[in-house]
């Protein structure tokens, strides 16, 4: 049995669908009450699992959170993928960032979504649908992103954030604290973003468990709980997550380099640590192709799903898949079931193995994410 989403359960696709149609006073798939202004404040890596464990530390957010107050997010559980999903209401099948990294098929290469953007790729291109912020702006709302000024000309932020006001922001406190500044400001209805990265790189620094995550924690449930009274009556607030997040220390890394016999046949590693994605040389034929899965399959199926590319699409894994997105999906996906990482330890850089917090297949910890309602949106 492959894992799939529960088809009964809400989805990271419908937060800021559903918050624009509150403020375009239609119903939604979220139940969200009509509202003149909109904020969604994205977490990274802020999973459902890892906020009830710490909700000691988290009073505003606890406040909000229950059992119901959980969604899901989508295949794989990495941000480039949930971000876009986010943005478009779409998955990956058809918005294309299939990945953390990506094989691109036009030039045979694999290139990291969220930084690796160069002039081979067009964002407005790559990233295949129109966006929310695209809908809401050509309806004549105001739509601002708010965010840190490193992440304004990006390429990721030109894929997926495209019809949006970029406003910089320093602190997450001033984040936040711009995006509600926003519904107080604008005479025609709005629909705000916010990023929040904090919490995910002190999990991928130190692990979900560390201190210096639950201090990040402590520093958002403040900048929240001073920014939540000054929410206008007509204002709604959704705090959610891209994805969880579990912690592998270092012995549990998987060095799958160490048996040669499984790169025989891959031209490219595409993916993330617990979510690889293989892809074929072109030579290979049917029955070579089948026999490089079946030896992944035979050394890793005790503790990831390994399946087929078309394996995984018939699963619904990335949703539909537009053909143009076919290729970028690897022929093999290797999706990790128990607590580990997979690793090259040929690459150059092993800097990337220091990394304990991870995320990307499609445990419970990593899948499902908080959806906490503050503001109209509580009522």
């Amino acid at each position: 049995m492959l894992p799939a989403l529960n088809p009964d359960s809400a989805n990271l696709t419908d937060v800021l669908s559903s918050s624009f149609q509150a403020i375009s006073g239609e119903g939604n798939r979220l139940n969200l009450p009509p509202v003149r202004h909109a904020v969604v404040l994205l977490v990274d890596g802020m999973g459902a699992h890892n906020l009830k464990a710490r909700l000691g530390h988290a009073r505003t957010l606890a406040g909000a959170f229950s059992k119901a107050a959980v969604i899901q997010s989508g295949f794989p559980t990495t941000t480039a993928s949930a971000i876009a999903g986010l943005t478009t209401g779409q998955r990956s099948g058809r918005h294309g960032l299939v990945g953390y990294s990506a094989f691109d098929p036009v030039n045979n290469r694999v290139f990291q979504q969220l930084s690796g953007w160069d002039s081979l790729t067009d964002p407005a291109t790559w990233q295949r649908v129109p966006t929310i912020f695209e809908r809401a702006t050509e309806r004549g709302n105001t739509v601002v992103t708010v965010g840190a000024a490193r992440y304004r000309d990006s390429g990721f932020t030109k894929a997926v954030l495209r019809g949006a006001r970029y406003v910089v922001a320093g602190s997450l406190a001033e984040r936040i604290r711009a995006a509600v500044e926003v519904g107080h400001t604008s005479d025609r209805p709005s629909l705000t973003y916010v990023y929040a990265p904090e919490l995910d790189m002190a999990g991928h620094a130190n692990g979900w468990q560390s201190p210096q995550w639950t201090h990040a924690l402590e520093s958002l449930d403040s900048a929240l709980a001073s920014a939540v009274p000054e929410l206008s009556a007509d204002q709604g607030l959704l705090v959610t997550a891209d994805h969880g997040m579990i912690d592998v220390p270092r012995e549990s890394h998987v060095l799958f380099d160490s048996a040669p016999e499984l790169l025989e046949g891959i031209a490219h590693i595409a993916g993330e640590p617990r979510c690889l994605q293989l892809h074929f040389e072109a030579s290979l034929d049917a029955d070579a192709r089948a026999t490089v899965l079946e030896r992944w399959r035979d050394s890793e199926g005790g503790r990831a799903w390994v399946v087929s590319r078309d394996e995984a699409i018939a699963a619904g894994w990335f949703g539909d898949v537009d053909p143009e997105v076919i290729a970028r999906i690897g022929d093999i996906i290797v999706a990790a079931r128990k607590g580990i990482a997979y690793y090259d330890s040929r690459a150059a850089n092993d800097k990337a193995r220091n990394m304990i917090g991870q995320h990307g297949s499609w445990s419970d910890e990593e899948l499902r994410v908080p959806l906490l309602r503050f503001g109209a949106f509580a009522l």
